[in-house]
């Protein structure tokens, strides 16, 4: 029986473009625990943003691999490794196109120009990370003996994983085992032991399933798809086959078949969800952290742990302060939950003086009429206002704010509770604001839960402001 190895490509399809970081942090813990042997990251693009995300992907992922995709560029690779150095079974994955035309057309390269990137690429990343994979993007239109040469040399330059793409989609499944097995019979790549020879189908004529598993009958080792399929192969699809035919086709996977169905539902809802047309706050992802608590037992490394699996990049001082003040609070009671640390956060970490302040505000909302905000800011000594209309109270305060400000940022979450009884009751607001892949968090209190959020949003803004400040 032979294992084959399912890398999850959702989150390099142009679809995840439109996730929020906080959708894509919640579909990585999908594929952790349907135990996909692979999760493939896009490159970096923006350094500080992606670095964070791939930094946050490290810290939420148990045991499957993270693969960062780089092309054949030293910084963009040094890069790469600087985000993912910490996670426990990292990749590195060289991309390069191996077609004439691609070549020309990518990098004004000629072949031997390409071989001799690739070949040092491939060497610089096996350096700093054990596990280094090519991918021959538009295999499937280069020349054979190019494309065993390159092949060839990425293995002798310490590639553990050699991947053929049909970036073309056009080859059928008996085209495909074909390649496959010519690949196996002509390139040597005896000189890395253990090379997996792996394949990324296009299903551009409708058959990336099959070429898959067809691939994988002829002898490639490691299928990539996704679980939200998105032009690429399904997940789900090539479990299902391999579970119902795996005996006959001498194949298996480690992958959870039992979960499956559920867990790409759960993809899907992500990617489908209907979006308000008129708000871009609207988040449809629920926090799967609900029942998790720490207590007085905990270290600061376990909380630490916690706020960076949140999403949140504190300085030493920072750490400490909230640390301090958990261990206050875990004193007078049994359990401190992963919202109330959400909290200790924003009241305790990195506060700073107020760029923006509130002068004045007025909601008006009802069952008849839309709701709409006038707010009015201080920015130093420039006072400023904004009307806008929302699809909610809380939602028209908040793309005020935005219109003053100038600039949208991603709303990762926003919680409001009670903190005391009665009809005087004190209600609090968590706001956690995103930008540059950084999380900010503001807390706001008030008996006008309103007037608490529109703090919450201000106070994480302000965190903001000064960062930025401080950054120029």
């Amino acid at each position: 029986m032979n294992n084959i190895r399912i890398s999850d490509i959702t989150l390099k399809q142009k679809a995840a473009e439109l996730l929020t970081f906080r959708e894509k942090i919640e579909l990585v813990k999908l594929l952790d625990r349907l135990q996909a042997d692979v999760i493939e990251l896009a490159p970096i693009k923006n350094t500080k943003a992606d670095s964070l995300f791939i930094k946050s992907v490290v810290n939420t992922v148990n045991e499957c691999c993270v693969s960062v995709q780089t092309g054949p560029d030293k910084e963009a690779i040094e890069a790469a490794w600087d985000a993912l150095k910490t996670a426990k079974h990292p990749r590195i994955q060289i991309c390069a196109p191996v077609s004439l035309v691609q070549m020309e057309y990518i990098y004004h390269w000629a072949p031997e120009k390409m071989v001799e990137a690739v070949i040092d690429s491939v060497s610089l990343a096996k350096e700093l990370c054990a596990d280094v994979e090519f991918l021959a993007e538009d295999a499937t239109r280069a020349d054979k003996g190019f494309l065993y040469e390159i092949i060839e040399a990425a293995a002798e330059a310490g590639a553990t994983a050699i991947t053929i793409c049909d970036s073309a989609g056009t080859l059928l499944p008996g085209e495909f085992a074909g390649l496959t097995s010519d690949i196996l019979e002509n390139a040597n790549t005896s000189a890395a032991s253990g090379v997996i020879l792996g394949i990324c189908a296009d299903n551009s004529l409708a058959m990336a399933d099959a070429c898959s598993i067809a691939a994988a009958c002829a002898g490639a080792r490691e299928v990539k798809a996704a679980i939200y399929p998105d032009g690429s192969a399904s997940i789900e699809n090539i479990v299902n086959i391999i579970k119902q035919r795996g005996n006959d086709i001498r194949l298996s996977c480690s992958v959870r078949n039992v979960e499956i169905s559920r867990i790409a539902d759960q993809a899907a809802r992500m990617f489908t969800q209907e979006k308000s047309k008129t708000s871009p706050f609207e988040n449809g992802v629920q926090s799967a952290n609900e029942g998790r608590f720490y207590t007085a037992d905990d270290d600061i490394s376990a909380i630490v742990k916690e706020t960076e699996a949140l999403g949140y990049d504190l300085s030493e001082e920072d750490k400490i302060k909230v640390y301090d003040r958990f261990c206050n609070i875990a004193s007078k009671k049994e359990k401190v939950y992963v919202r109330e640390l959400d909290a200790i956060v924003a009241s305790s970490a990195m506060q700073v003086p107020p760029t923006y302040k509130i002068e004045d505000y007025i909601i008006n909302s009802g069952n008849v009429i839309s709701a709409t905000a006038h707010l009015r800011l201080f920015k130093g000594d420039e006072l400023r206002e904004s009307v806008v209309i929302g699809d909610g109270p809380v939602d028209a305060a908040f793309l005020a704010i935005e219109q003053i400000v100038g600039t949208h940022y991603e709303l990762d979450d926003f919680q409001i509770r009670s903190v005391t009884e009665g009809r005087e009751a004190m209600g609090e607001a968590v706001v956690k604001l995103r930008a540059d892949g950084k999380l900010y968090s503001g807390r706001g209190l008030s008996t006008d839960i309103i007037g608490a959020s529109i703090h919450a949003y201000i106070n994480a803004l302000n965190k903001i402001a000064y960062d930025e400040e401080d950054n120029e």
